[in-house]
């Protein structure tokens, strides 16, 4: 494995060969680097994301990143490389693209939310075509468009090294969403895709009927996010009929859709069944009392599988929240629960407090706390879910790794 011995160093050299100004951000990320141990035979993830909350840097550039990688290309022991909230557009694009095409170290890359566009996309994508160790790609926010989601489509039918790829809230469409799920059902290596946040103009629900076909013959995928797919009861129901016959899938995540109590019953029966989903995320639907009562019959009676449920503000009352609650003190397996943004009456307070206080539910492992107000026992928020792995991780040692998100360590998926 070949060895930089000082990136930091070799990072000052470029930028004066390439008569490029030094970024001070990027100069004390590699500094910081060369100062871990066994970098050599471990490897090592450069975090350069431009949202650092606790002190502004200076955004990594187009210009930025042609001086990193001509570093990197020497220094085999980086293999991960977040680049997340930069300035980078389609020109950034080129330039990791043909790093991407002569790299055979680097595993993770994460670009989300820069400015990389439709070309931008192709490059990459085309890159991946060959490239065989990247195996965990984020896109996520970078309007590439339906035309560069098609690329992504067009790679997944022929690389067989990523695992996992986010092409959440890229503008991406129809013929995208069907293309990929045409290409998932030949694709036997990607276990997480997130498909969050098409643009659709059809209500017909033709992208869930073809990714239910795609379920049914899929035997790789392990996780799956459609959150804001405007998908309604029908094609819940298509789903679930789908993961009948699925028997890999362990993570669905159907946040933000139009799911109502008739949806929830499709997902209650699926659960009666299931032997593998291990976690729904059913965020910002409707499911009301009606919906939160089918999930707990199935819960407390016959899914001994599910171990994370986010019901979060789906309209529901005491009465649907009391339900699941006491499901839970059947179901010994499903530990992880996030209610808040429903109606929390006192009945509902008092449930949740009893399973915190017999240690049945953890505190990290749900998004409420009970505090007391003249003798009442009430709940509190706590930032706490399923999906803020998307676009934000704790930067202090002393949060608990599952408290900013249960799925990570329910299901790692590909975190190398």
């Amino acid at each position: 494995m070949s060895v930089v011995a000082d990136l930091h160093l070799h990072y000052l050299q470029a930028c004066q060969n390439l008569s490029q100004p030094e970024n001070p951000f990027i100069a004390r990320v590699l500094q910081e680097a060369d100062k871990k141990d066994e970098i050599s035979t471990k490897g090592i993830t450069l975090k350069l994301a431009g949202n650092n909350h606790l002190v502004p840097v200076p955004r990594v550039t187009d210009d930025d990143l042609a001086v990193l990688v001509s570093v990197l290309d020497q220094a085999a022991f980086v293999t991960g490389l977040d680049l997340a909230y930069n300035l980078l557009t389609d020109v950034g694009a080129k330039t990791m693209a043909v790093f991407l095409q002569e790299n055979s170290t680097l595993q993770y890359l994460n670009l989300m939310f820069n400015d990389i566009g439709t070309s931008g996309a192709e490059l990459i994508a085309g890159a991946l075509h060959s490239n065989q160790s990247l195996v965990h790609l984020r896109m996520t926010g970078n309007r590439i468009g339906n035309q560069g989601g098609m690329f992504f489509a067009s790679m997944l039918k022929i690389n067989s090294t990523l695992k996992k790829l986010d092409l959440g809230d890229c503008d991406v469409g129809l013929r995208c969403l069907i293309a990929t799920a045409i290409a998932l059902t030949q694709n036997k290596s990607l276990k997480a895709i997130n498909l969050n946040r098409p643009l659709l103009s059809s209500q017909q629900e033709e992208t869930t009927v073809h990714i239910a076909r795609m379920l049914r013959n899929n035997s790789s995928l392990v996780e799956l996010h459609l959150g804001k797919h405007e998908m309604k009861n029908f094609g819940v129901e298509r789903l679930c009929d789908a993961l009948y016959e699925n028997s890999t899938l362990r993570y669905l995540d159907l946040s933000c859709n139009n799911i109502i109590c008739d949806g929830a019953k499709f997902l209650g029966e699926l659960l009666r069944k299931n032997q593998t989903l291990e976690i729904l995320d059913l965020d910002a639907n409707r499911i009301e009392d009606v919906g939160a009562i089918y999930l707990s019959e199935a819960l407390a009676t016959r899914n001994r599988t599910l171990k994370a449920l986010s019901i979060v503000s789906n309209n529901i009352t005491g009465k649907g929240l009391v339900a699941l609650a006491q499901a839970m003190h059947s179901n010994m397996t499903l530990s992880h629960i996030y209610i808040w943004g429903n109606k929390l009456d006192r009945s509902t307070c008092a449930a949740f407090s009893e399973l915190l206080a017999v240690e049945r539910l953890q505190p990290d492992c749900t998004d409420v706390a009970p505090y007391k107000v003249d003798g009442e026992i009430l709940l509190a928020e706590l930032s706490h879910g399923l999906a803020k792995h998307r676009y934000w991780s704790p930067r202090c040692a002393a949060v608990a790794p599952g408290a900013a998100n249960a799925s990570l360590e329910i299901v790692p998926v590909s975190e190398y």
